[in-house]
């Protein structure tokens, strides 16, 4: 507060420069799970802006407010699933925690919407670094956080030798499972095929 001749006087709150309008969290959300939609019903290819605005019931102006192009939201889209990263199993034993993720990631894999953009999204790395690095970002570090931890585990209770190569134990780990759920993208797995992988996935790695 100030003074002057004519009494006090309430000094004026300065206002937010123009353009700097705080983002609604949950419109940048809405946005993010049309993105998710929209890439499972028409693809990378075919998705746009007018699209994703549309289904997630904002302007365009919304969608350009928070990102540059299409391009720049699905890699933010994508890229923001690493971090979310997958639980961390601890059973006490390898078997039981190979089985606790392989039994996360086969769900994560089954999921309706995964199951279509993930191969989508793959076809359109082979096309764009940009998306391939995203991808790999999210596919790989994601999984292999966790499989790094079951590892160190494993090893301190004497289940691995100590030194195992550390990347041919990852992609034991991952890619049968991968493999079968988005490559091959065969029927449903057999009752028994996740147990069965936990098995011969634990007796690799005891031999590496």
């Amino acid at each position: 507060m100030t003074t002057n001749a004519e009494g006090p006087q309430t000094r004026p709150r300065r206002r937010p420069p123009a353009g700097a309008a705080v983002l609604r969290e949950d419109v940048t959300e809405a946005i993010r799970s049309a993105v998710f939609e929209e890439l499972a019903s028409v693809g990378y290819a075919r998705m746009s802006i007018e699209g994703i605005a549309r289904r997630a019931g904002v302007g365009k102006t919304a969608v350009y407010r928070r990102w540059r192009s299409k391009l720049h939201l699905v890699l933010d889209v994508v890229s923001a699933l690493a971090v979310l990263g997958l639980p961390v199993p601890d059973t006490g034993t390898l078997e039981g925690d190979l089985r606790l993720l392989y039994e996360f990631t086969s769900r994560a894999l089954r999921h309706p919407v995964a199951s279509q953009i993930i191969p989508d999204l793959q076809a359109e790395a082979a096309r764009n670094p940009e998306i391939a690095d995203a991808m790999r970002r999210t596919l790989r570090e994601g999984q292999e956080g966790v499989a790094s931890k079951i590892l160190a585990a494993a090893e301190q209770r004497g289940e691995l030798r100590h030194g195992i190569d550390a990347d041919l134990a990852l992609d034991l780990i991952s890619g049968p499972l991968y493999w079968r759920s988005v490559v091959i993208r065969g029927p449903k797995l057999p009752k028994a095929y996740l147990e069965t992988l936990t098995r011969a996935t634990a007796e690799a790695l005891k031999a590496l």
